[in-house]
């Protein structure tokens, strides 16, 4: 159905109180010091940074690995130091994606209910859930990825709403939005694959014949793939590889070549989220959106809402290849149960006649189940655990300043990136550092610093020590020429011996 304007009245309401509560919580996690706890904020932090700041500035510092657009949308809000250090300026983007996709939430859910209480009751279960609340707070890019998910799947809905045409620019808008999401995070990828592919059938299902709705959901899709199109191309002539699909993590995880397994600590990592009861709430929708999409013609873009769901491919995917469990990695799927539980209260309530009691009970027990500001909520737990180890590294940061002249700093932005940016506070800028986005000139370095750095920074433990610490052990002459000075929480930093004094290989 077409979303009345009394429902995007309902949707502007909830993204501006999402918008006031969003940056209420970054003031209370800023206070906490928590806002660039995890190692990744601060990773995303270096690389929009480094596009501008680096030895060898320019466009392939976008990088290869993480998709660009977060990067991008902050590149010129890092130059200035006071919002690269606190991250103020990713934070601000978090927050408005955060009532973004809050509010597209809502429009969803109204526009397959009807219900403004069930749209309202729905959005809830996103917004006070404790896990997306610290993300928002964050320089990450989980809330970007929902805000733009949600938002293509809600177009989508709306395009594919019973006797509209689908027209060019209607086509073009949404297109554009799953574009965006695709060069946001690639847990957008399944998503876009799996929307359009239902939009295909819902077309068909309200009377399109099929040739006509391929060729108009292809008027969507030529958009997304474009964007995918391009990022590989990018990361072809970047990195010399089409896509980056190993090689950045150590295969650890107990599901290593078990689907079965795989598929069970996504489905627990989504109850450590929200409890059981939202997660029962929310199949009480989605079973029965599934079955009106199926069997009942005028329902059968509810299918697209669906598409969400598909999240999950990539984190099931990756614990299959056996990458770390990481809790963050379910957090996506709180949209679509936040869209089930408010879609169960909307049409269970108009079918047992209890429009209000069924909403309600739905709020009643989010303000139980969810702790908005709970300090051991799984993402706000996961996302400190490389704090303990910040006051250490300061020690190697102390003793690098005490003796630094200006000498470049060797180190793999790929393990010491957030550590980059912790060195802002004492004065290093990342032009400072030469890592692997610097090409030729890193590469001529791994056969051998002393010619290029006057330092080497060495991550020697996490997944078993970085890529100079593989080489240094590998090849005994690596560090020929450098003294090992001080170390801390796995950091180990070395110096260039001066000239005419003995040179030694530390180890």
């Amino acid at each position: 159905m077409i979303i009345p304007l009394r429902h995007r009245g309902l949707s502007a309401a909830v993204a501006i109180a999402a918008a006031v509560g969003g940056a209420i919580v970054a003031v209370h996690y800023h206070r906490l010091g928590l806002t660039l706890s995890h190692y990744d904020s601060r990773g995303h932090l270096v690389v929009a940074r480094r596009v501008i700041d680096s030895l060898t500035p320019g466009w392939q510092q976008i990088g290869a690995v993480w998709l660009p657009l977060p990067h991008l949308l902050n590149m010129l809000p890092v130059q200035v130091d006071a919002l690269y250090r606190s991250g103020a300026s990713a934070v601000a983007i978090s927050v408005v994606s955060f009532a973004i996709a809050t509010a597209a939430i809502a429009w969803i859910i109204a526009a397959l209910t009807g219900s403004p209480l069930a749209a309202l009751s729905g959005a809830a279960v996103f917004a006070f859930n404790p896990n997306v609340l610290y993300l928002q707070a964050t320089p990450m890019t989980e809330p970007l990825l929902l805000a733009l998910t949600t938002t293509a799947v809600a177009l989508l809905i709306e395009w594919c709403a019973v006797g509209r045409p689908g027209s060019a620019p209607a086509s073009r808008g949404v297109g554009i939005v799953f574009a965006l999401a695709c060069l946001t995070r690639y847990e957008a990828w399944p998503v876009t694959a799996a929307a359009l592919s239902v939009a295909v059938w819902v077309r068909w299902r309200q009377g399109d014949p099929l040739p006509l709705a391929l060729r108009r959901v292809a008027g969507i899709a030529l958009y997304p793939a474009a964007a995918g199109l391009a990022f590989v191309v990018f990361s072809r002539i970047v990195i010399g590889h089409w896509f980056v699909s190993a090689g950045f993590f150590v295969p650890e995880n107990k599901a290593l070549g078990d689907p079965r397994l795989a598929a069970a600590e996504i489905v627990w990592g989504a109850h450590a989220l929200s409890g059981y009861f939202m997660m029962i709430a929310a199949a009480a929708g989605l079973a029965p959106l599934l079955l009106a999409g199926l069997f009942r013609r005028e329902r059968a873009d509810g299918l697209i809402a669906l598409s969400l769901l598909a999240t999950a491919a990539l984190p099931w995917v990756a614990f299959v290849d056996g990458h770390p469990f990481r809790i963050r990695y379910m957090v996506p799927l709180i949209a679509i149960e936040a869209v089930g539980a408010g879609y169960a209260a909307g049409v269970l309530a108009s079918v047992t006649r209890l429009r209000l009691v069924l909403p309600l009970v739905l709020l009643a027990a989010i303000g139980y189940e969810l702790r908005p500001l709970d300090a051991a909520a799984p993402m706000v737990v996961e996302a400190q655990w490389d704090r303990p180890n910040a006051p250490v590294r300061q020690t190697v940061t102390d003793c690098l300043r005490a003796g630094y002249r200006g000498e470049t700093i060797m180190a793999s932005m790929g393990s010491l990136g957030h550590y980059m940016q912790e060195a802002s506070h004492d004065g290093f800028a990342i032009r400072d550092f030469l890592h692997e986005g610097n090409g030729d000139l890193w590469l001529a370095a791994l056969d051998g610093p002393r010619p290029f750095a006057g330092w080497v920074l060495i991550e020697e433990k996490a997944n078993g020590g970085d890529v100079l610490a593989k080489i240094a052990r590998e090849n005994p002459h690596f560090l020929d020429g450098f003294s090992r000075v001080c170390e801390g929480a796995g950091l180990a930093l070395y110096r260039r011996n001066e000239a005419g004094a003995p040179i030694r290989t530390a180890r």
